[in-house]
């Protein structure tokens, strides 16, 4: 029987999640268009922003889910965290340069990653179990497409090629996230079993590296592996998206392309996640590559309109069903009573090792892309069609290092 959470656990998923994901939206997906229109921003810069902010949300994810494990909370973190996060995320209305941008990126990740990341995720693995792990993530993992869904809808009523336009965004969403932080402290209730770790800071912070855990976990780890290869397929287009909607399709209203095509693989994700309660890893994880591997074709041999509703269709319905089956493959995988220490791991092969590699892979694919002269006698890269064959490349990858590793290590029901 699955195991029933109530409606203030939902509740406090549901805006909690969702604003997180818009604030981590703005980051993933506007900050490089930001910098790209205001301060005319070439791939390295795009690639180095994002690999700054990697670093920075793996290093935080160690430490503060560790911490949050010693001190056996998780609702002080998240409510603490997302406000301090809103009020840097205001900050970003008074910068005006690209490495300024990139700093003020990482500080805000400090935050972000320790109220989400650490605190956010640990909570949602206590709070849940084998029973209903597959709805939870199902919900969870919809939570990037309704935020994107929000934000797009938002910022159609700005011209985001004036400064003004930024300065009101981040007043917005800054000010939304620290609002969720103090309605946090009402509505948050840590899991009744929730106890503070032991051992000593320094053993907490090493207890997910350490060899004999790989070992005696070696099903969460292997997960972690493919679920990196995974990530990775995501940012080598993730950070140029946007601009290659806009400029390099020259689809201005791409908004009203992108936005449907989300909220169909949003349905999608929400009933997909159940399927992993039912058929287990490795049987619900395959159609997801197929889907992906499917939209990535379309969108590297078509341009026109509905080729291109479809290839994004398929793409993001592929990305967000993939982070479900493996979210909760990877929850179902953490020992009881280590959530917070199984976090920094966690973002390893979610943020760190994919921010490092995905997007430096796409500059590098970009490096000889053409470029277009702005009205102030600059210029700027057009991101090409080569960023879907090469993480198309990267889905052919995963599919073999899955059928190498995973088939023998998946749970019982494959």
């Amino acid at each position: 029987m699955q195991t029933k959470l109530g409606k203030k656990f939902w509740i406090s998923m549901l805006i909690f999640g969702l604003m997180g994901q818009v604030a981590w939206v703005v980051e993933n997906m506007y900050f490089n268009v930001f910098i790209y229109k205001m301060f005319h921003a070439e791939p390295a810069d795009i690639s180095a922003m994002v690999m700054a902010s990697a670093v920075t949300a793996a290093l935080t994810t160690i430490i503060m889910g560790a911490v949050s494990d010693k001190v056996g909370r998780r609702k002080a973190f998240m409510s603490i965290g997302y406000i301090i996060w809103g009020l840097s995320i205001i900050s970003f209305a008074y910068i005006k340069s690209i490495m300024l941008t990139i700093v003020m990126d990482c500080v805000m990740t400090y935050f972000g990653s320790t109220a989400n990341d650490a605190a956010y995720n640990a909570w949602l693995t206590d709070r849940g179990d084998s029973t209903n792990r597959g709805k939870i993530e199902g919900v969870n993992s919809m939570m990037p497409l309704i935020a994107i869904l929000v934000v797009f809808g938002g910022f159609m009523s700005f011209d985001l090629d004036t400064h003004e336009a930024w300065t009101s965004i981040y007043y917005i969403i800054g000010i939304a996230t620290t609002f969720i932080g103090i309605a946090g402290w009402f509505l948050i209730e840590d899991a009744p079993g929730l106890q503070k770790t032991g051992e000593s800071l320094g053993n907490t912070l090493a207890y997910s590296f350490r060899p004999s855990v790989a070992k005696d976990n070696s099903r969460l780890y292997l997960t972690l592996v493919n679920f990196a290869v995974f990530n990775i397929s995501i940012q080598v287009f993730m950070p140029y998206l946007l601009i290659y909607y806009e400029k390099t399709l020259g689809m201005d209203n791409y908004v009203l392309i992108f936005a449907p095509a989300i909220l169909l693989a949003a349905v999608i994700t929400v009933f997909y996640g159940r399927l992993y309660d039912r058929l287990g890893f490795m049987r619900s994880i395959m159609p997801v590559i197929v889907m992906l591997i499917t939209g990535y074709a379309i969108l590297y041999f078509t341009t026109s309109t509905i080729p291109v509703f479809i290839g994004s269709l398929l793409m993001m319905a592929g990305y967000l069903t993939g982070m479900s089956v493996f979210g909760a493959m990877i929850r179902d995988s953490i020992p009881e009573g280590r959530a917070g220490q199984f976090q920094g791991v966690r973002i390893i092969g979610q943020v760190f090792v994919p921010g490092l590699i995905g997007p430096a892979l796409g500059a590098w694919i970009l490096r000889d892309a053409d470029v277009i002269v702005n009205g102030d006698g600059t210029t700027s890269f057009l991101p090409d069609r080569g960023i879907w064959s090469a993480t198309a490349a990267v889905i052919v990858i995963l599919f073999a290092v899955l059928m190498m590793t995973m088939r023998n290590k998946s749970n019982g029901s494959d």
